[in-house]
């Protein structure tokens, strides 16, 4: 194998494409259909190929991950947790403390703009958190004086 047919050599949105193509059934069509909702919902997302061959959506952090299963579609949102969902889109992982999942069968829609509101507020989330980061702490006071 060339080195330039390796994974690291090719760009993530590249890779993503080939395992759309690679699933070649309705789990690609999912993966793809779910991946144009991701960025008509931030036009400035990043894609990422990780943990050895799992799409990754980020902007500021990660938005959700996308996993093909022989049953289902898996997004996982990675601080799924702390989004609201009045849609009830969650359906998986709903017991954990940060993650949050959405399974999809075969034949199985999703509500687009409840999506596209899930992932806008996980950018916001994400954003919201790195501005808190960036901010300087203040100092403690070494004199004993409040």
């Amino acid at each position: 194998m060339n080195k330039s047919d390796t994974t690291e050599s090719k760009p993530a949105s590249e890779l993503i494409d080939e395992r759309i193509a690679n699933l070649g059934d309705w789990r690609g069509a999912t993966l793809s259909a779910m991946r144009e909702l991701i960025k008509q919902a931030e036009p400035n997302v990043v894609e990422e190929w990780k943990w050895m061959g799992t799409p990754v959506w980020s902007h500021e952090g990660i938005i959700c991950t996308g996993e093909s299963y022989k049953s289902v579609v898996k997004l996982t949102f990675a601080k799924g947790a702390s989004l609201e969902d009045p849609k009830k889109l969650f359906n998986s992982s709903l017991d954990g403390n940060v993650r949050r999942a959405i399974d999809i069968r075969e034949g199985e829609t999703i509500d687009a703009n409840a999506f596209k509101a899930l992932v806008r507020e996980a950018v916001e989330l994400n954003a919201s958190k790195a501005k808190a980061k960036k901010k300087p702490k203040a100092k403690a006071s070494t004199s004993g004086k409040p």
